[in-house]
């Protein structure tokens, strides 16, 4: 059985990525830029950025930071929102969520430019995807796809269960994983709430993804044998960190599985330096 093994892979990109970024800054061109922009004072938020912005340090990447207070009107958002989408030094905007009350996240979101758009989360982009065109993913479901991929666990020609159905991560991901490929071109089905057997849904996958906020949900009895099983779960409980996934039973039944923690998490920010990275790839070559 294979555990996946996120953090290293995730510690692999950022190296590949900082000697990408040093080679052409030896070169003569201008280092990566992402603009971060933290609303309020969310003790859980205020961790998210202080990661990313450390991870893109570790990559040569710059962090141009701004910290609003929670108070601050719409418009004034808007305004920083549109300033970092004509500097000409900055490559991604990160508008980090949630949003204090008040505020319109969805607005917010569509007033970023879709090229700066890193997290993934702009209707054009998201449209983009759907269409099999280039253009940024969400993070977390292009993580899932590039831990397959580096593990060489090809989806081609397999039944895949996505469990869960948020923008973020399961509607994304079922889409990858009908893209043409060799880490796409999957039969899936996507479960959530209202599916009425939801254990049989489960073993009928080779590969099984859960994103359902559940903790230990998906038990041994729901996987069949040897099935590929990835956790996006993370859930707090009086014990620590578990997934959507109950690890001991499920990791005794599956060939391959992601842990939590240290398992798709990581990933996360490896792929935010990476859309980040590729978004400065391309700018510079115009510039």
């Amino acid at each position: 059985m294979i555990v996946i093994d996120g953090k290293k892979t995730a510690q692999d990109i950022r190296v590949e990525l900082a000697a990408e970024v040093g080679e052409g800054r030896a070169a003569g061109r201008r280092a990566p830029g992402l603009a971060v922009i933290l609303v309020g004072e969310d003790p859980a938020s205020q961790v998210y950025v202080r990661n990313k912005e450390k991870a893109c340090a570790d990559v040569g990447i710059v962090s141009f930071a701004y910290r609003l207070p929670a108070d601050t009107p719409q418009q004034e958002l808007l305004h920083r929102i549109k300033e970092c989408n004509a500097r000409p030094d900055v490559d991604g905007i990160l508008l980090q969520l949630p949003l204090p009350k008040g505020l319109d996240a969805q607005a917010c979101l569509l007033a970023i430019d879709p090229a700066k758009d890193v997290d993934g989360f702009h209707p054009e982009n998201v449209g983009r995807l759907s269409l099999g065109l280039p253009g940024f993913v969400s993070c977390t479901p292009a993580g899932v796809i590039e831990l397959l991929r580096r593990y060489n666990l090809p989806t081609r020609g397999k039944k895949a269960v996505v469990v869960g159905r948020s923008d973020i991560v399961g509607k994304p991901l079922a889409l990858l994983l009908t893209r043409s490929g060799e880490f796409g071109d999957a039969t899936v089905t996507i479960c959530h709430s209202r599916t009425p057997d939801l254990a049989a849904e489960c073993r009928s996958a080779d590969f099984l993804f859960l994103a359902i906020g559940r903790p230990r949900l998906i038990t041994g009895d729901m996987v069949r044998q040897g099935a590929v099983v990835i956790d996006v779960g993370i859930n707090r409980g009086p014990d620590g960190l578990c997934g959507d996934a109950d690890y001991e039973s499920v990791s005794a039944k599956a060939s391959a599985i992601t842990p939590v923690p240290g398992g798709v998490g990581p990933m996360t920010i490896a792929m935010l330096l990476m859309n980040t990275v590729h978004s400065w790839r391309q700018r510079t070559a115009c510039e």
